[in-house]
């Protein structure tokens, strides 16, 4: 039996709840029960309210996302790490896996921002003003005026 590549409301619904539950869209179309990401692309091309229902999973997605920082931040995790020195001497130390918690930790904060930007987006103030702090002077010059 072949990938699904028939729009079903079962399929659309359990694509949006695996996404709401944290899973990327590439990972869920690897399952040989799920249809392939182009098929999807396409769903959300021809069914409109499949294509709200994606965007309230990937809403739902970022939140997922933030709460498993708390997690792995909070979690240890015994692993063990082998570096090579430069005269050729490796060195194996068993510890806490505190780098890979670190790289975890900043691509859900980087996803959770970009999927959801104005709750978990860098919040940006540009201000502008003269020299010194002071208000901008506006000079306005028409056409003729030396």
């Amino acid at each position: 039996m072949g990938r699904p590549s028939k729009f079903t409301l079962k399929l659309a619904d359990l694509i949006c709840e695996r996404l709401s539950d944290g899973e990327s869209l590439r990972t869920i179309c690897e399952d040989d029960d799920m249809p392939n990401r182009s098929a999807v692309f396409r769903w959300l091309a021809a069914h409109e309210s499949f294509r709200s229902q994606y965007a309230h999973a990937r809403e739902s997605q970022a939140d997922t996302l933030a709460d498993e920082i708390l997690d792995l931040a909070d979690r240890l995790r015994l692993g063990i790490k082998t570096t090579t020195k430069p005269n050729g001497d490796t060195e194996t130390v068993e510890g806490d896996m505190v780098e890979r918690a670190k790289l975890q930790i900043e691509a859900r904060k980087w996803l959770a921002g970009k999927l959801r930007p104005k709750v978990y987006g860098d919040k940006v103030h540009q201000e502008v003003t003269g020299s010194d702090g002071a208000a901008l002077t506006v000079i306005v010059k028409r056409y003729g005026d030396v």
